[in-house]
């Protein structure tokens, strides 16, 4: 009968469980020590506690599952520096990341292109931005123009402060972030390689 050969769902998950076993030792360390290094980082980016105190406090073979959680963490922190609260996070990411990592050389390479990245938003992606506002603003003001002359017939004399439509500042954020895009894909990847580093 068709029955017996038809599991349920409990089951069909019971044996996917009893698939998988026990977790190893290496697992248990993993899934226990990398909150705790995320933790770590989270105090740090908020109280600026003592990194290497800190660490030091951890056994040799958890240290790495406590650096990893923290070096995500501290990556995950790091942003376009938009404004300067930003900037302080990135600084206080950037040192964390730095103090935790053993190669210092290679967690120096990348941080001196993510600066290079920063200044080039700052300087360029800035001019971008004012070109891309002043474009979109006198699109919005002929389009606005064009609609009142249809709807009335003649020109109106009256001004329409068109930054202020909501329908304008949907299409600026939609503009800004595909501005940003670029910058925050090459962010992500220095990001990546940071945490990869040892």
């Amino acid at each position: 009968m068709m029955d017996d050969e038809i599991k349920s769902a409990f089951e069909i998950a019971m044996e996917k469980i009893a698939d998988i076993g026990e977790p190893t030792e290496e697992e248990r360390r993993q899934w226990k020590y990398v909150p705790e290094g995320e933790q770590l980082a989270a105090r740090y980016l908020k109280e600026d506690c003592n990194l290497v105190a800190e660490l030091s406090q951890y056994p040799e073979n958890v240290r790495k599952y406590v650096v990893k959680g923290a070096s995500d963490i501290f990556a995950r922190n790091i942003l376009l520096p938009t404004n300067e609260r930003a900037k302080k996070t990135n600084r206080k990411a950037m040192d964390g990341l730095k103090t935790i990592k053993n190669d210092k050389g290679g967690v120096e390479n990348v941080f001196s292109r993510i600066r290079h990245l920063f200044n080039h938003h700052a300087e360029q992606g800035e001019q971008q931005r004012k070109q891309a506002y002043q474009q979109l603003k006198a699109e919005f003001e002929a389009r606005v123009q064009q609609a009142a002359q249809q709807q009335l017939g003649t020109l109106i004399g009256a001004r329409i402060d068109v930054e202020r439509l909501p329908q304008f500042q949907q299409e600026w954020h939609k503009v800004h972030r595909q501005l940003d895009s670029q910058y925050l894909k090459l962010l992500d990847e220095y990001k990546q390689e940071l945490t990869s580093i040892a």
